[in-house]
C-alpha cells in the first residue's frame, strides 16, 4: 500500500473520493444491468459488470497518466486539440451512430469502440476558455478581439453539438459563462454573448421546425420533455414515473442491494436513472451519502484552488471540476423530478465509457494542479503548442 501511495501525487482526498465512487458503482450497475439482459436481451449481467470494471480500470490509468503531466502542458494542448474535436464533431454529425435506440447521432466508432465526441469537445473547450482568460487576465479585454479568439471557437463547437445533444450544449455554455464571469470577463459582454446564444438557439429551432426531415424528432423531443415536466397534473413520461416509484419504494434505508424492482421497468436504469435505483436499494440514506460525496469533491476542488499559485491553474481546476459536480447535480435532479430529463449520467457511477474516461481525464488535470508546487504564469502561458508536440515526440 505504501508503494502505491508513493507513486500517486496530488490531493489524496480526491483520490479517495474517486476510489469510493468507483467501488460503490459496481453493485448498482450490476443490479441495474438486469434490465438490459432480461428485458432488452443485451448480453449478461456478468458481462456488463466486467465491462464496467474494465472501463473503470482504464479510467484510473487515465487519471494516473494525466496527473503525472505538468499542468502547464494542458494550456497549449487545448489549442492543438480544438481543431481535432471540431473535425470529430463534423464526422459525428455526418456519420454518427445511435446507441440504445436514441434518435440523436452522438457517437462515432473508433477501432470498434463507441465514442461520444461531445464529451471530449466539452472538456477541451473548457480548458481552452481557461487558457484565454488566464492569458488576458492583466489586459483590458476588447470585445471584437475576444469574438475571434474566444467566442468563435466556442460557438463553432456548440453549434456542432446542438443538433444531437441540447442538454450537453446547454451545460457547456452555462459552464463557460460561469467561468468567464469568475475569470473577470466583462459582465456587459457576457450579457451580449448570452443574448447571441439565445437568438442562435431560437433560429436553430425555427430552422428545425421548417425542415423537420433534416433533424427528425430532436426539437419535438426537447419540447415534449419540457411540457411533461411543466404540466401540473399532466401525464408524466414513463421513465420519470418509474423513477418516482423507485424512490418511494426505497424509503429511508432501501430494499437492499440488488433487490430493486423498478430496474426491470425503468429505461436507462444503469446510466441516466441510476440514482433512482440507488435510492430504491439503499434508501434516502444511500442517496444522501452520494450527494455528500459530490459536495466533498466540490469542497476539495476549492481547497486545490486555494493552494494553486497561478491564475491558469485556478481557472483550469474550476473549468474542469465544476462541470463534474454540476452534471452529478443535474442527474440526481432529473431522477427526483426536479429537472426535465436531460440524458446526463452520474459521474463515475453510471455505466458508459466516454463519460467515465472524460471525467477521469478532468480529475487527472485537477490532481496535476494539486501536485504541482512551483510554476510561474509565464511558463504556462508562453508555451508554444508546437513545442509540446516536439517534447512529446522526443
Amino acid at each position: 500500500m505504501k508503494t502505491i501511495f508513493k507513486h500517486i501525487k496530488g490531493d489524496k482526498t480526491i483520490w479517495a473520493i474517486v476510489a469510493i465512487l468507483a467501488v460503490f458503482s459496481f453493485m448498482p450497475v450490476y443490479s441495474a444491468s438486469t434490465n438490459l439482459v432480461y428485458v432488452v436481451g443485451n448480453g449478461s449481467t456478468l458481462g456488463h459488470l466486467v465491462k464496467h470494471a474494465v472501463l473503470l480500470i482504464l479510467g484510473f490509468a487515465i487519471i494516473y497518466a494525466v496527473h503525472k503531466v505538468p499542468y502547464r502542458y494542458f494550456s497549449g494542448g487545448s489549442v492543438i486539440m480544438l481543431p481535432i474535436v471540431i473535425v470529430l464533431l463534423i464526422v459525428t454529425l455526418a456519420q454518427g451512430t445511435t446507441i440504445g435506440g436514441a434518435n440523436a447521432s452522438r457517437w462515432i466508432r473508433i477501432g470498434g469502440i463507441g465514442f461520444q465526441t461531445s464529451t471530449l469537445a466539452g472538456l477541451v473547450l473548457m480548458v481552452y476558455v481557461a487558457r484565454y482568460l488566464a492569458k488576458n487576465k492583466e489586459k483590458k479585454i476588447q470585445f471584437k478581439e475576444s469574438i475571434w479568439q474566444l467566442w468563435l471557437p466556442v460557438f463553432a463547437v456548440l453549434i456542432l453539438i446542438l443538433p444531437a445533444n441540447f442538454s450537453t450544449t446547454a451545460i457547456i455554455f452555462s459552464m463557460i459563462l460561469l467561468i468567464t464571469f469568475i475569470g473577470g470577463y466583462p459582465i456587459k459582454y457576457i450579457g451580449l454573448v448570452l443574448g447571441t446564444g439565445l437568438v442562435a438557439l431560437t433560429f436553430f429551432i425555427l430552422i428545425a421546425k421548417a425542415f423537420p426531415d433534416a433533424m427528425p424528432n430532436r426539437v419535438q423531443t426537447w419540447q415534449n420533455r419540457i411540457e411533461n415536466f411543466s404540466k401540473e397534473g399532466g401525464k408524466e413520461s414513463y421513465q420519470v414515473e418509474k423513477a418516482k416509484i423507485a424512490i418511494v419504494t426505497g424509503g429511508s434505508f432501501g430494499v437492499g442491494p440488488g433487490k430493486s424492482v423498478q430496474k426491470n421497468f425503468l429505461p436507462q436504469s444503469s446510466s441516466d436513472f441510476i440514482f433512482a435505483i440507488i435510492i430504491e436499494e439503499y434508501g434516502l440514506v444511500g442517496g444522501f451519502v452520494i450527494v455528500s460525496i459530490f459536495f466533498l469533491l466540490l469542497f476539495r476542488i476549492f481547497i486545490v484552488i486555494k493552494k494553486t499559485t497561478t491564475i491558469f491553474g485556478t481557472l483550469l481546476v474550476l473549468a474542469v471540476g465544476i462541470p463534474i459536480v454540476f452534471q452529478a447535480t443535474i442527474n440526481m435532479a432529473v431522477a427526483t423530478n426536479l429537472f426535465p430529463v436531460t440524458g446526463q449520467t452520474l459521474p463515475l457511477i453510471s455505466s458508459g465509457g466516454t463519460s467515465i474516461w472524460m471525467t477521469c481525464f478532468a480529475l487527472g488535470m485537477i490532481l496535476s494542479v494539486s501536485a504541482t508546487k512551483t510554476v510561474t504564469e509565464e511558463e504556462i502561458l508562453d508555451d508554444n503548442p508546437l513545442d509540446i508536440l516536439h517534447e512529446t515526440i522526443d
